[in-house]
Parts: structure tokens; C-alpha cells; sequence
């Protein structure tokens, strides 16, 4: 346990560098995302090759998982645009929104519905959000592009993680993770070209930053937070990555120079509270059950007066007055 909680802190540590690398805007976002992919692929593949790890599964499985790296990068790569495009604190902290959008997506097309604590965590992580990106731009309506992709890129994130457990239910990490590599890295160079992205010419410092997202933040970072997953509880997992938002505004602040207020920090810490609480399984707020009133102990007809003072305009249900488990 105790190495799954290290591998956790450096994990969200990886996670939370990312932000600050894309905001130094040395590279454009999408050919970013791709290089960030790509050179993970080719970190990863000689090791399963070698080592005969790569499992290819079922034909609809290996589908799936290829459509996985087709949304993760499409993540990616609207984050990274997002970054660029406002601060690296508040794309960090929009992306958190994910689990609210998991939970929206849950209560559409899954059985298992989310509880009441899900709904009091998205109005305080709304209000949150309304707070730290300042009221009169929701008054005017006032959307830039910058905030609608990161409010998208969390919404892509959540198709991600819902797609991506039923996947991993079939196969392991090590393939699922280059498949969907193998996947978003096609696809991402393929996007870069059509909207003529360079791929070539940036300085020796923007390839650095690129070789450092794959390894850092993309390959370390998910390697060591899968590990933690499988050797702790997803929740506690799951609170915890919400501390990379946190980081990253702090990173922000410190090493580029960002400005942070006292209300984006009020709505921050308020949004993540509101996240926090739709991973707590104990109920909040309990709606009482109606109590049971049965009438076994009364005779026939004593429970046939009580049972027309409970009916008064459904004679016919009496009839299981003489039942022995009559009750409301």
C-alpha cells in the first residue's frame, strides 16, 4: 500500500507538469498532442515487443480500445488548445470537471444511476466554476474559445474513462495503453497535417518539452497512476488526481508567472470540494423511508376497517384482508 501511495503522489505530480509545458507555447497544440503520443509509442513498443507483452485481443475489443486513443487524443489535444489559449490554471481546473460529465453520461445510458451526492457535488463544483471565471462573463454570456474547449475537454475525458473501463474489462494495461497509443498517434498526425500544423522547425527547447510530455506525463505519469489504481481504492485514486489542478495553478504561479486572485482561488477550492463530494459513498443528505404498517396481528375484521380507511375508493383491494401478509 505504501508504494501505491508514492506511485500515486508522483503521479499526479507528472500529471500536474503537463499544463506548464503546453502554456510555454513553443509547439502548436495539436502537433503537441500528436509528438506527446507518438514518441511514447516509441518508448513503449520495442519493451512489449521484446518482451512479448502486446496481447491482441478480440476483433470488437481491439475496435474499441483503437476508438479509445481516438478520444484521448482528441482530449489532448483540445486541452492543449485550451492551455494555450487561456491560463494553465483554469484549463486545469474545467478538464476536473470530468467526473460531473461521467456522471451526466451515467444517468443517460447506464444502470447504475448516480446517488444523491453526485447532484449536491455538481451544484457546488457549478457554482465553483461560476466563481473562479467571474459572474459577469455567465451574465453576458461572454465565452471564449479557450473556456468552452476546456469545459469540452473534460466532457471528451469522460467518454474516455466510461469507454475505456468496459475495454480494460477485456485486456490488459500494457496493450490497451500502446493500442490506444498506436491509435491517437495516426490520428493526431493525421489532423496536424490537414490543418497544416508544422511538424519540423521548432527550437531545441521545444523538442525537449515534447520528449518531456511523453515520458513524464504521459508514459510515467499513467503507468505509476494505473499501478496505484489496481493496489488502492478507485475513489481515493480518484479524489486524489484532483490535486493536479491545485499544482498546476500553484506551477502556474510560480515558474510563468501567473496571476491568481483571491476569488479564482475561492472558486477553485470550491469547485474541487464540489468534485470531492460526488466520490463520497456515505450519503449527505438521506430521504426517510415510508414505514411499513401491516396488519397481521388484527383479525379479519379489524384489518378490513383499517385497510377501507387506507382505500377508501378501492373496495376491491380489500380482498386481501384475508391474506396473511396483509400490509401498505
Amino acid at each position: 500500500m505504501k508504494k501505491a501511495r508514492i506511485a500515486l503522489v508522483i503521479g499526479v505530480f507528472c500529471i500536474a507538469v503537463f499544463p506548464i509545458l503546453v502554456k510555454l507555447n513553443l509547439t502548436p497544440g495539436v502537433v503537441s498532442a500528436f509528438y506527446r503520443m507518438f514518441f511514447s509509442l516509441i518508448l513503449l513498443l520495442p519493451y512489449v515487443l521484446i518482451t512479448r507483452k502486446l496481447k491482441i485481443p478480440d476483433l470488437k475489443t481491439t475496435a474499441l480500445a483503437l476508438l479509445c486513443g481516438v478520444i484521448f487524443g482528441s482530449d489532448i489535444a483540445v486541452w492543449n488548445i485550451a492551455i494555450q489559449g487561456s491560463t494553465a490554471t483554469q484549463a486545469s481546473l474545467l478538464t476536473n470537471l470530468s467526473p460531473i460529465w461521467v456522471g451526466i453520461l451515467a444517468l443517460l445510458f447506464l444502470k447504475d444511476k448516480p446517488k444523491t451526492n453526485f447532484w449536491i457535488g455538481t451544484l457546488v463544483a457549478v457554482l465553483g466554476m461560476v466563481l473562479f471565471v467571474g459572474f459577469s462573463v455567465f451574465k453576458n454570456l461572454d465565452f471564449d474559445k479557450a473556456f468552452v474547449f476546456g469545459i469540452l475537454s473534460g466532457a471528451i475525458y469522460s467518454f474516455y474513462m466510461l469507454l475505456s473501463k468496459h475495454v480494460l474489462k477485456s485486456m490488459d494495461i500494457i496493450s490497451f495503453i500502446t493500442i490506444t497509443l498506436i491509435a491517437s498517434s495516426v490520428y493526431l498526425g493525421i489532423l496536424s497535417y490537414a490543418i497544416n500544423e508544422p511538424f519540423y522547425g521548432f527550437s531545441n527547447t521545444g523538442w525537449l518539452v515534447l520528449v518531456i510530455q511523453a515520458v513524464v506525463c504521459q508514459l510515467a505519469a499513467w503507468l505509476l497512476i494505473s499501478y496505484a489504481t489496481k493496489h488502492m481504492r478507485a475513489t481515493r485514486v480518484s479524489v486524489s488526481l484532483l490535486a493536479q489542478g491545485i499544482l498546476a495553478s500553484i506551477f502556474a504561479w510560480l515558474f510563468i508567472g501567473e496571476t491568481v486572485t483571491l476569488q479564482m482561488v475561492a472558486g477553485g477550492i470550491l469547485l474541487l470540494i464540489g468534485i470531492g463530494i460526488t466520490f463520497i459513498n456515505k450519503q449527505l443528505i438521506s430521504i426517510p423511508k415510508l414505514k411499513r404498517t401491516t396488519f397481521n396481528h388484527c383479525k379479519p375484521e379489524e384489518r378490513n376497517r383499517k385497510l377501507r380507511n387506507f382505500y377508501p375508493f378501492k373496495p376491491s383491494l380489500i380482498r386481501i384482508s384475508n391474506k396473511k401478509n396483509a400490509s401498505f
